[in-house]
């Protein structure tokens, strides 16, 4: 499937701006390589296994890194100038989700076609594209953002006007663990932050990964060396993974977990930065969010008040400015990374004058 096949009639949406007609297929400024079958393998195996590889020294985990056409860009003047021949003021970091590489980004049959890219031809803004371990927990990899970006945002070879952060799926959890360590220690890249915009984010925790620990529990109350030996495997599921459970940002969140305890909601409140504008975009497998599958399924990974934030107390969670979420129709979790409606409603958000 190409980016034209995604046009219609999905794009003409009362709730996304529909895509010009070839839009998609108009010339880039500049193209990335899509990933290999090698890129795929390690995005799989760094989303189960990365914490292990990463206790283990072993070759394998996946470093925090820039990434661009396909190579790693390194944090100093003279690489990303290379990298970078003619930057802008205006950035956009764009932040992957679970066991993937920055190529989900890319479109289906189409490599250089992103939103990083498309965005970048249509206003101008420097795309960035993360590449990181999504088998460590949330809070280690929001840790290593921030401080990532204080280096950016130092060495970068033109004045940082605005970052855009762009999440999708856990990668937004990782985008809103970053700025919490931001405005903790006082880094200078947040006040380059206007908006955070989340694809697909499961703020409110995932009941994929709640029942994947209930099992685990189950199993373990079972006094047999098969379903012990059942209950291990189940719980090979990587730091990252189970963080996914309960939206956990913090390091408080799941330190000293065990036993039960790994049932229970332990998060901490992390409260929204008001001095961002917080756009949520979530997608449905029905035709729209009352439709029963999205109802019961969301985008068949993320359920829509996860995604959306719309927040209980017992979710230990701030609710999000609802009149900045975007309900896209029938864009399942996976094609809310490269989807024509998508990334008009993207551009529409980054095209605002904010205060």
């Amino acid at each position: 499937m190409t980016p034209k096949d995604t046009e219609a009639p999905a794009v003409q949406t009362d709730l996304a701006p529909p895509v010009p007609a070839g839009a998609l297929s108009a010339p880039l400024p500049a193209a990335r390589a899509g990933g290999g079958k090698l890129e795929f393998a390690l995005g799989v195996l760094n989303g189960v296994l990365g914490d292990y590889l990463h206790r283990q020294n072993n070759g394998l985990a996946t470093p925090m890194e820039l990434f661009l056409d396909g190579h790693p860009v390194r944090l100093d003047r003279e690489s990303l100038l290379r990298a970078y021949p003619a930057p802008t003021g205006r950035l956009a970091l764009w932040v992957h989700g679970l066991a993937v590489t920055e190529a989900v980004w890319s479109f289906p049959g189409e490599p250089a076609v992103t939103y990083g890219a498309l965005l970048q031809r249509d206003q101008g803004v420097t795309p960035l594209y993360l590449r990181y371990n999504t088998g460590l927990h949330i809070s280690d990899n929001g840790e290593a953002l921030a401080r990532l970006l204080e280096t950016l945002v130092a060495c970068f070879p033109v004045p940082v006007e605005e970052l855009i952060l762009v999440g999708y799926s856990m990668g937004g959890l990782v985008v809103r663990s970053a700025c919490h360590v931001a405005a903790e220690a006082g880094h200078t890249w947040l006040s380059r932050v206007r908006r955070a915009l989340y694809l697909g984010v499961p703020h409110l925790g995932s009941p994929l990964e709640r029942a994947g620990r209930a099992v685990s529990h189950v199993l373990r109350a079972i006094p047999n060396p098969y379903t012990q030996l059942v209950a291990d495997v189940v719980d090979l599921r990587s730091s990252g993974v189970k963080d996914l459970g309960y939206g956990n940002l913090v390091k408080q969140d799941w330190e000293g977990t065990e036993g039960e305890a790994r049932l229970q909601n332990r998060r901490h409140p992390v409260p929204l930065l008001p001095e961002l504008s917080h756009h949520l975009l979530v997608g449905s497998l029905g035709n729209d969010e009352r439709h029963l599958l999205s109802m019961l399924f969301g985008d068949g990974v993320v359920p829509l008040a996860s995604a959306a934030g719309r927040a209980e107390p017992e979710d230990r969670s701030p609710v999000f400015p609802q009149e900045n979420v975007k309900v896209v129709a029938g864009v399942d979790h996976i094609a809310l990374a490269h989807h024509a409606a998508v990334y008009a409603q993207v551009r529409a958000w980054c095209e605002q004058e904010l205060p």
